[in-house]
């Protein structure tokens, strides 16, 4: 399938360091449009059975809780809904798949001032494989990204080692030995595109401001709708902060 919303030349960046940045994937409009629907979701309130909030400690704020992120809010917001299925962000993965692709999770980090960073990971050490092998993820940049609240760190051309860390485990320095992470300022409505190998992490946000990406992800339609399967897996065994069990410890890996 030849590409039809990237250039060539794009889809062959991907493949080659198996992630692909793009500046002003979004209009001013087109931004201001997902910060207002990002500012909706992060007012809802808890709600058992739905959307699935989660909540950390904040590194600022001694006994402070602070959302840390949002899953599975796609069939409840009409917006997001709209955008996830859209040539902007769909139709790009699809061009990168060189195939049809189809949602498999969504997600927004929220990194509010005092959130925590995300150890280096690859997503595929997720138990990931047991729904597909191979995924597509597109960050939207939502708030200015800098270097000093947390930026996303990738290296370049590790996606073809396949896994080389552990499932359900962050990466060790011993696997990381010889990778070269870079990180990148992004500005709201820039995106990058990343392959599910690609070990990336981020730092903690100690400013006084948010730093929230969209991260949504798919597989290929071929390999079939995960979707719901994954979302009744995850809330087995990491569910929301209102449906966990009161004093029944409950941790976050990769």
């Amino acid at each position: 399938m030849d590409p039809t919303i990237l250039t060539e030349k794009q889809v062959q960046n991907f493949e080659r360091d198996g992630f692909l940045v793009i500046k002003k994937g979004f209009d001013s409009e087109g931004i201001a449009e997902i910060i207002t629907w990002t500012n909706e979701v992060q007012n809802y309130p808890e709600a058992a059975g739905k959307y699935m909030m989660y909540f950390e400690d904040s590194l600022l704020q001694s006994g402070d809780r602070i959302l840390q992120r949002l899953e599975n809010f796609y069939p409840y917001h009409k917006g997001f809904r709209g955008l996830f299925d859209s040539d902007d962000i769909l139709g790009r993965v699809s061009d990168l798949f060189g195939q049809p692709a189809i949602l498999f999770k969504d997600k927004i980090n929220f990194k509010l001032p005092g959130g925590d960073g995300f150890k280096w990971h690859q997503d595929q050490q997720a138990g990931w494989s047991t729904y597909a092998d191979l995924f597509i993820t597109a960050m939207v940049c939502i708030d200015e990204i800098t270097n000093d609240n947390g930026p996303l760190a990738l290296v370049a051309g590790h996606h073809k080692d396949g896994l080389v860390g552990k499932e359900w485990a962050p990466l060790t320095d011993q696997e990381m030995a010889g990778m070269k992470f870079e990180t990148y300022n992004l500005l709201p409505g820039d995106m990058v595109f990343f392959d599910s190998f690609v070990p990336h992490g981020s730092s903690p946000n100690m400013t006084d401001k948010p730093r929230r990406v969209l991260y949504i992800t798919y597989n290929r339609l071929a390999d079939h709708d995960h979707r719901e399967q994954y979302y009744i897996d995850k809330r087995k065994n990491l569910p929301p902060d209102c449906e966990r069990i009161p004093g029944k410890e409950y941790k976050f890996l990769v």
